[in-house]
């Protein structure tokens, strides 16, 4: 209590973000119950009979489940393996500028696609990848005269979501590199060039071995939201043609709760994906502190 009363305002200041996380994050884990039961929305969440795994065993067995999980653990790969070291170029070829004006505006090309809104960028793919007036077709159709169905053939689809995403999120992702970049000691670059080190040396074994401890952490951190595949995006690019490919967990988490109004079925599917989603977590957490002593715990 000392300690409180000597640093209220630090306390102040983060209550907010207490009140937040208990309020939107750990109250609503009281209705994760209506997984293992039936629930009736007149008898309310405790007068409802449980089933048990009832919900979880309809999802294993059911027709859509393996087709779920690779959609999903697929666009989740495929965003880990392309998106996760793009920023990361990024932010070392941004730190190698020595222009401050060129820096300063290639970081503003970058950043800007980050403040695009998901319709907006789903929109802006249709015009582009339109089969009639798209600009990628028309080039496309000069150099061999067959236009592509980019939006509704499935095997486009995963390139798409996955590509367009790193375009608009690359720049953004790539401020805390440049900020963990700036803590690199200048003296280590001096000494390495009295040494005879270029510059790819000087990226190799000064400015890399200096960000590892924040890539780690951030590939943690993607590791443990790997199931977790944005459901707006993945919602307006999805059509009946490319089902096969797009059809994803929180979609079918959609249409079963919030369409058909399963909300127990709906709710054991969300929790099977938050399951897999700490899993994961605790598992990469624990690889990282054995490999090199840099972990979230």
């Amino acid at each position: 209590m000392r300690r409180i009363r000597k640093n209220w305002d630090l306390y102040l200041l983060i209550a907010p973000v207490i009140a937040f996380f208990i309020i939107f994050e750990y109250v609503p884990m009281y209705g994760v119950q209506i997984a293992f039961k039936n629930f009736i929305a007149t008898k309310g969440i405790w007068g409802s009979p449980w089933v048990g795994f009832r919900h979880f065993e309809r999802f294993f067995e059911s027709y859509y489940f393996w087709r779920l999980l690779k959609n999903t653990l697929g666009i989740g790969l495929y965003q880990l393996f392309v998106g996760f070291p793009v920023p990361i170029v990024l932010a070392l070829m941004i730190n190698e500028v020595r222009s401050k004006k060129f820096s300063r505006f290639v970081q503003t090309v970058t950043y800007a696609p980050h403040f695009l809104s998901t319709v907006v960028m789903v929109g802006i793919l249709m015009i582009f990848l339109s089969p009639q007036t798209g600009l990628l077709n028309n080039v496309i159709t000069w150099i061999r005269g067959e236009p592509i169905e980019f939006l509704t053939e499935p095997a486009w689809f995963k390139s798409i979501y996955v590509l367009s995403g790193v375009w608009q999120q690359m720049g953004w992702s790539s401020i805390i590199y440049l900020a963990a970049l700036t803590g690199i000691d200048p003296q280590q670059h001096e000494a390495a060039r009295v040494d005879g080190a270029n510059r790819w040396q000087r990226i190799w074994h000064i400015n890399l071995p200096g960000i590892m401890p924040t890539i780690t952490i951030l590939l943690i951190l993607n590791m443990g939201s790997l199931l977790s595949v944005g459901f707006e995006k993945v919602f307006l690019m999805q059509n009946s043609l490319n089902m096969q490919a797009s059809d994803i967990i929180s979609t079918h988490v959609y249409r079963k709760g919030i369409i058909d109004g399963q909300y127990s079925y709906s709710a054991a599917v969300g929790l099977f994906n938050s399951i897999v989603n700490f899993i994961l977590l605790v598992v990469v957490n624990r690889i990282a502190r054995k490999v090199n002593d840099t972990s979230l715990w």
